[in-house]
This record gives C-alpha cells, sequence and structure tokens, in this order.
C-alpha cells in the first residue's frame, strides 16, 4: 500500500531532478539512462517538471474505485498497480506525491479543468483516440479488454455477447466511463442499470441485483479471486483489446516524455513484470 512517497526538496535535489529531466528531452526515451546531463540544459525546456519540483509534490487524480489498480480505503489510504506506477514517477523526479479524487464521468473535466486540477490522472484509463484527440496519452503500461462477471453457478450461461444481449438479463454498469458505453452500443436488447459505485457492482451482481457485470480483464480477477461467488467466463476472450496508459492535459510534454521513460525502464529492468505477477495481472509486454 502506497500512503506518500518521501519528499525530497532540498535545493541540490531539485537541481539534479530538473537536469535529469533535460536528459531524458535531449537524448530521446529509449536511450535516457546512458546520457550525460549537461548543466546548461535550459529551464525553460522542463516547465511542468519544474513547477512540480518547486510544489514538492505530484498531484495525481485518480478514481479510487477500480480494483486491483486504483482503490482508496475509508481511512483514505490508496493503493493498486496505478498507485505503485504514481510513486515510481513522484520518486524519478524528487517529489512527494498527493492523490486527488476524481471519477469517470467527471475524469475529462478535471483533467482539462482550469485552474489545472492536478498533474497526471492514473488507474485504469484505456489509451483511445477520441482521449488523445483533447489530452496527451503515455505509453500503455498494462493490456486491457472487455469482459464480464457473473454468478460462479452461472458462468455456463454466459459465453458470447450474444447469450448477455437478452431482455431478462440485467447489466450494471458505472456511469461515464467506457464501460457503460460498450454495453448502450453492444448491448440493445439487455436490460441495462447504470450504478453509481463502480467498486460496488461485483457485490450486486454477487447477491442477486443483477445477472452481469461489464468490466475489464485488469478488473474482474481480482474480484473472482476474492469473492467466490463470481466468475468470469470469458475472461480469456476480450470483447475489446486495448492498453491502459497515464492520461494528462495538453502542453506537458515534458512530463509525457518523463513517464514514457519510466514506463519504458520498467519494461527493461522487470519491474513492470513483477507489478503484473503481484496483482495477478496478465503481462503482455
Amino acid at each position: 500500500m502506497i500512503r506518500n512517497p518521501l519528499s525530497v526538496d532540498t535545493n541540490a535535489m531539485k537541481k539534479q531532478t530538473i537536469l535529469w529531466i533535460a536528459a531524458i528531452l535531449i537524448c530521446g526515451t529509449a536511450a535516457f539512462a546512458s546520457c550525460t546531463v549537461n548543466d546548461a540544459s535550459p529551464l525553460e525546456k522542463q516547465p511542468t517538471i519544474e513547477r512540480i519540483v518547486e510544489r514538492g509534490k505530484l498531484q495525481v487524480g485518480t478514481t479510487g474505485d477500480y480494483r486491483p489498480l486504483s482503490y482508496r480505503e475509508a481511512d483514505g489510504d490508496y493503493w493498486g498497480f496505478g498507485i505503485e506506477m504514481a510513486g515510481m514517477i513522484a520518486k524519478r523526479i524528487g517529489v512527494g506525491i498527493e492523490f486527488v479524487q476524481t471519477s469517470w464521468p467527471t475524469l475529462t473535466a478535471d483533467v482539462l479543468a482550469g485552474p489545472q486540477t492536478f498533474d497526471l490522472a492514473i488507474g485504469g484509463i484505456t489509451i483511445t483516440d477520441a482521449r488523445k484527440e483533447t489530452m496527451l496519452m503515455s505509453d500503455g503500461y498494462l493490456c486491457n479488454g472487455k469482459t464480464i462477471l457473473c454468478r460462479a453457478d452461472e458462468a455456463d450461461r454466459y459465453q458470447s455477447l450474444a447469450d448477455i444481449d437478452k431482455p431478462e438479463v440485467r447489466v450494471m454498469v458505472n456511469p461515464g466511463g467506457l464501460n457503460e458505453k460498450f454495453a448502450n452500443e453492444h448491448l440493445t436488447h439487455a436490460t441495462i442499470i447504470v450504478w453509481q459505485k463502480n467498486e460496488e457492482i461485483p457485490s450486486r451482481v454477487a447477491e442477486g441485483h443483477a445477472d452481469v457485470m461489464i468490466t475489464e480483464i485488469t478488473e474482474a480477477p481480482w474480484y473472482v479471486q476474492n469473492d467466490p461467488r463470481l466468475a468470469a467466463p470469458l475472461i480469456e476472450k476480450p470483447f475489446t483489446n486495448g492498453q491502459i496508459g497515464v492520461l494528462m492535459r495538453k502542453g506537458q510534454d515534458d512530463l509525457l516524455a518523463l513517464v514514457n521513460a519510466v514506463i519504458a525502464q520498467m519494461k527493461a529492468d522487470g519491474t513492470l513484470r513483477q507489478l503484473h505477477e503481484k496483482y495477478g495481472l496478465v503481462y503482455g509486454y
């Protein structure tokens, strides 16, 4: 579980961090580890990073309702795959971290808000062309795809979209995100139920308030492992294929370069695979 990575705000660390970022921008993401830092690198080339370093913390927007990628406990602590990713990004910059609550319906508005709500958003955010038209998205760090959760004793009942798309099947989704969009586009005969709190939907299905949850292959395994009443019969055959990345507003190219460099290093040194194994997720890189 991540609380707040150690905040480093000495002048020496600030200078070292800013110069390291300059090396990324000059040398490129793929070769950042072998570049030499030039003390004459102009500070104005790293406006976002400079602001974060001066503030002393990275502000991260996250929904906190998406196990095992981003979840907020009752005491305020966040944990999950995406939360650990955010911690590594903050550590690379050399600052602490502050999590800012967002939601799926308001995610885009929060990213684009002025004054700025947070520096980046993380935790179950699928890379899409629509998002990239108005915002920046990092390289992918987690494979994703639409699938379902249902009651374990009805797993044989649902073997295709056609099996789900029937009037008697109650499909529950959270509002404002791609799960609701997918259900509305592909399940035109099923009964769609919108439930406000994503983290409550699996238990609602298990208790019989709905029959199926539209979810992701990143989320379904956690619930199957932690609730024997549930099954994910189509997890090996997802309806869609995509990747999850880090979302931020345009104009933050220096921050995007740093995030992509962190992802590239995690892929190269095995850290990303270790995170996949820790949270029981399929490693696809």
